[in-house]
């Protein structure tokens, strides 16, 4: 096969990507190892920021998400026994929607089959070579024959596990991480809205978290060892833990559990995300903990930003852009990696700490509350920085 530009993952980083060259006339072709099913099934990061879901629409991709995303002017922060609302809208003009990661991907892959951009799915084998040369190479295994894709280049959109970004020389690029001393057991349930926004709440028991993903669906977290084996935990004992942690102001509706797991939580950032003729993307390249809801936010913000520079290329012959591909993404990168780093900070218990640090907290959250700058601050990171 030959292809302008070859895509390794089926996330929403690589689809997305897929989309903005099919609309600037540059082929590409898509390869994942899951099934269709799989990718448009798997239950990822649900909130969306203000120019993801402007994004959407502009590129055609926004009918559905109009119709079955809900919208949020902020969130609250409960903390003390009381719930202290963030108002976005009202501080910096933006909201944020809440439409899960899959509907994002059922709907790119739908608009992606419908005008012929190949996506080769249950590949396996996959490497790439020559990503110093002009004319790079996949190659995989599907449907039982080895295959190839030469390519002008590589969109590594593989998530962390991914082939690309080992495939870099280790010498070649550095890797900054942080892991956290616990992660979050998260449920999803048929429950009904108890409030309009997001509600995030400081325990003495630990962080807790809700949210929803429909009007009859509820997205529900609470702060627990990194290693919790959930199946220590019968659903009884995890509605009373929300309970405790959610419910002293807002009561919540307990309904049958459809998904229940353990989200261990982790930084990290990869730099340069690029080497040769491959670019990294999305998870290949960052993941940051889920507190400050940026995951998918900023994969979509690289391939916006990649896919600009291969349309520079394409229509100049100069490779100006692509050589500042990591320059020009990894800023936004670092602020969403602080972001979630003050979030996280702010709102769980860390081993080893004392009474000092809790008082210290609370005066932290309640100068959120209370202040219009830190307020500010805090909806203006959250409801999404400016993409250009």
């Amino acid at each position: 096969m030959r292809t302008q530009v070859g895509i390794i993952g089926a996330g929403p980083a690589g689809l997305m990507l897929a989309h903005l060259l099919r609309r600037a006339g540059i082929d590409s072709v898509i390869i994942e190892d899951r099934n269709r099913a799989y990718c448009e099934a798997r239950v990822r990061a649900g909130l969306i920021e203000q120019w993801v879901r402007d994004l959407l629409i502009e590129v055609g991709l926004g009918e559905r998400m109009l119709k079955e995303g809900l919208f949020h002017q902020g969130i609250k922060l409960q903390f003390g026994g009381t719930l202290h609302e963030i108002k976005f809208t009202k501080l910096v003009g933006k909201g944020t929607t809440i439409y899960g990661q899959q509907e994002v991907v059922k709907d790119l892959i739908a608009d992606l089959l419908a005008h012929d951009v190949p996506i080769l799915f249950e590949v396996s084998d996959v490497s790439v070579q020559g990503l110093e040369s002009g004319t790079p190479r996949i190659t995989f295994t599907h449907e039982g024959e080895v295959r190839h894709i030469d390519c002008d280049f590589i969109g590594g959109c593989d998530g962390f596990h991914g082939i690309c970004r080992p495939s870099i020389p280790q010498d070649k690029i550095r890797l900054f991480d942080r892991d956290y001393p616990f992660g979050w057991l998260g449920i999803l349930s048929e429950s009904p809205i108890v409030d309009e926004e997001l509600i995030y709440s400081y325990h003495d028991r630990g962080f807790a978290l809700y949210t929803q993903r429909s009007p009859m669906v509820s997205r529900m977290y609470f702060q627990c060892a990194p290693d919790e084996d959930v199946d220590h935990w019968s659903d009884e004992q995890i509605w009373d833990e929300l309970e405790m942690r959610l419910g002293g102001v807002r009561p919540l509706v307990r309904g049958k559990i459809l998904q229940k797991g353990v989200t261990p939580m982790r930084s990290f950032v990869v730099e340069p995300m690029q080497y040769g003729r491959l670019f990294l993307a999305g998870d290949s390249a960052h993941i940051v903990p889920p507190t400050g809801a940026k995951g998918m936010n900023l994969a979509l913000a690289d391939v916006l930003k990649l896919s600009r520079a291969f349309v520079h290329f394409y229509k100049t012959g100069s490779s100006e852009r692509l050589d500042g591909y990591s320059a020009e993404v990894l800023p936004r990168v670092w602020k969403a990696q602080r972001f979630s780093w003050w979030m996280t900070s702010l709102l769980h218990h860390f081993p080893h700490e004392n009474a000092f640090d809790r008082r210290r907290q609370l005066a932290e959250l309640d100068y959120v509350a209370t202040s219009l700058a830190a307020a500010t601050t805090l909806a203006e990171n959250y409801a999404g920085l400016p993409i250009d």
